[in-house]
């Protein structure tokens, strides 16, 4: 780690102090489908729906009991009928293979229906203390953009940042990251005049955006034009 990317990390401990996971569970079947729920979702519309359904379904084989038909009412508004079909296809796995108990490692764990490695991170991460980096749209963007990774996909991600930040604080600095793509580092116009980490970051002193998806979905563009181009 160089030192403009220790006082990157520096200054945003210094931001987030309390930096946390702001999706509401209390075990590692509640994690699971609430991370899964989360998917191209707000934080804050899971956490409208999920105390009916932690009411309802209050754990994995009472959901695998149910249908996703049953389910979807009560998901509808965090998106696709998919998410229900996962759950509760995920269930079904835990309530048969594991006796209702949510898995606990990564291989298991992405397994399961609707379980990328983010998702399972997150569960590691926050149910089972497991030191992990989960990558969402925040962490991939701001990660690229303050200079703490250079990559073009997610996975490239999460490994650069593995490599470079110390495994005890791997989980704290996903939260930093997220915390600081929700309030500063948006999108599509990032609060750069006042972002404290300014004097740091990578992005500022371009003279272009760095918005890693859309340059990773731009040179997948470009290849596939190429190919076709070829033959």
């Amino acid at each position: 780690m160089n030192e403009q990317q220790q006082a990157i990390l520096d200054e945003l401990r210094a931001l987030y102090p309390d930096a946390g996971p702001e999706l509401q569970f209390t075990n590692p079947y509640e994690t699971l489908v609430a991370t899964i729920l989360a998917a191209q979702c707000t934080d804050a519309r899971v956490n409208q729906v999920t105390p009916a359904v932690f009411r309802d379904f209050p754990d994995a084989k009472a959901m695998a009991q149910t249908t996703p038909e049953i389910l979807f009412p009560y998901v509808k508004s965090c998106g696709f009928k998919s998410k229900a079909v996962n759950i509760v296809n995920a269930c079904k796995i835990i309530a048969e293979k594991y006796d209702g108990a949510v898995p606990s490692t990564l291989e298991e764990l992405t397994q399961l229906p609707g379980v990328g490695r983010k998702t399972a991170n997150v569960v590691l991460a926050f149910s089972f203390g497991v030191p992990a980096i989960p990558v969402d749209t925040h962490v991939f963007r701001v990660a690229n953009r303050l200079g703490l990774s250079d990559a073009l996909t997610v996975e490239e991600t999460e490994r650069q940042l593995m490599d470079l930040i110390p495994r005890e604080l791997w989980s704290q600095a996903h939260h930093w990251m997220i915390y600081h793509g929700r309030r500063v580092c948006h999108s599509q116009k990032p609060d750069c005049e006042n972002c404290t980490l300014k004097p740091y970051c990578k992005a500022a002193h371009l003279d272009h955006m760095i918005n890693p998806k859309a340059d990773a979905k731009a040179r997948a563009q470009k290849r596939a034009q190429a190919k076709e181009a070829q033959g």
